[in-house]
């Protein structure tokens, strides 16, 4: 009895493993083979050509084409002005009036004096001639006629003084009316009417000239040497824009001056450009931007400054082949050229770069390139850039 029931035991053990085995062979058999991925879609554009300028990005500050601070040349007190501040003056335009009566005085008491010199002067002439005409007849001694022409002498000499004394006046009284120096526009005023001023002491306005404006910026002595070639062309420019401006608004001036001596400490050298500012778009005192110009280079190879990735072995962009795989390219980049930049090793003229979608690509991986992405960009570099780092900014 014990054998029988032992049997049945290690049969029902046999069943319930075949049943185990089979169950296991038909979930084995409906496991299906996961669908591969789709390829990722991109967006490409081709690599362009274009002539693109070398050019030194700095920092600068405008500058009055002429700054003058006008100060009374006579002392009295202020008894007129004719202006208002912050007014667009014209070259000669009266701006103050000194209380001229005091010099109109010594204008008419320069006057009276010459006046008594050139009658005292008339006097002697006519003395010494009705002398002269009987000195040969020894009715005067010549004591007597050199004393008669000496008079004469000594009144041309008064006759002489008192007409400088007398352009002295006139130069007074004429400093009382005050008058701009430049065209320019007015500051506001230091004295008011009423104030009474002391000559070359006294500030009574400042004008600057805003029509045309300079920028001064700074370069780096090691820049230098590029600099004084492109200046010794006659060719060397600069595009200057305030930071809020737009690049393609910056506006175009030539530099004139390179100073003299890199400066102690900084190792920097001073330049400024002249602009012309006829809407006083600048004013004096605006930090600016300043793209200094050095050459052209012709047929310098562009991509839109998206394509480039960066890793720790570099910039690196992905181009697609022909048939449609992509490949890791890398790269060495130039000067930045507004939204694109130069790529000067890695990239050929054509070729399709991804902008958009490098997250999912997959190097040698196809990809799926949007049809309606493959055209060139439109360029902007004509000299719209950013910041000159040498290479990737």
């Amino acid at each position: 009895m014990q054998r029988t029931d032992l049997f049945f035991r290690n049969a029902e053990l046999g069943v319930v493993m075949a049943v185990l085995l089979a169950a296991g062979a038909c979930s084995r058999g409906s496991v299906h083979a996961a669908p591969a991925m789709p390829p990722p879609l991109v967006t490409t554009v081709q690599a362009t050509t274009q002539d693109v300028p070398r050019y030194l990005d700095e920092i600068g500050r405008n500058a009055a084409f002429e700054s003058v601070t006008v100060t009374p040349q006579v002392s009295g007190r202020i008894v007129e002005r004719d202006f208002q501040d912050g007014e667009s003056l014209r070259r000669g335009q009266l701006l103050f009036v000194i209380d001229p009566r005091p010099y109109k005085a010594q204008v008419d008491s320069a006057q009276a004096t010459l006046a008594q010199a050139k009658a005292a002067l008339d006097l002697g002439k006519i003395q010494f001639a009705r002398d002269q005409e009987v000195i040969g007849s020894n009715a005067i001694s010549k004591q007597d006629y050199d004393t008669k022409k000496n008079t004469v002498d000594v009144d041309q000499a008064q006759v002489e003084a008192a007409e400088a004394a007398l352009e002295t006046a006139q130069i007074n009284l004429d400093y009382c009316y005050i008058h701009s120096p430049i065209d320019g526009r007015a500051g506001a005023r230091l004295v008011d009417v009423g104030n009474v001023v002391q000559p070359n002491t006294t500030s009574l306005l400042s004008i600057q000239r805003l029509n045309p404006i300079y920028a001064n910026f700074t370069i780096t002595e090691g820049d230098l040497p590029a600099v004084q070639k492109q200046m010794a062309s006659g060719m060397l420019s600069a595009a200057v824009r305030l930071p809020s401006d737009r690049e393609d608004a910056a506006r175009n001036g030539r530099v004139e001056f390179l100073d003299n001596a890199v400066q102690n400490g900084t190792g920097t050298v001073n330049l400024r450009a002249t602009i012309s500012n006829s809407d006083h778009h600048f004013w004096p005192g605006q930090f600016v931007d300043v793209k200094l110009v050095l050459s052209t280079e012709r047929g310098a190879v562009l991509i839109p400054n998206q394509a480039a990735q960066i890793s720790q072995r570099g910039p690196f962009v992905y181009v697609v082949k022909p048939d449609d795989t992509a490949e890791l390219r890398p790269v060495k980049l130039g000067q930045r050229q507004g939204d694109q930049v130069v790529v000067t090793e890695g990239i050929a003229p054509n070729e399709r770069v991804v902008v958009a979608g490098q997250m999912l690509v997959r190097p040698g991986g196809k990809v799926h390139v949007d049809g309606s992405s493959t055209a060139a960009p439109t360029s902007n570099a004509s000299g719209k850039a950013a910041r000159n780092t040498g290479g990737q900014s």
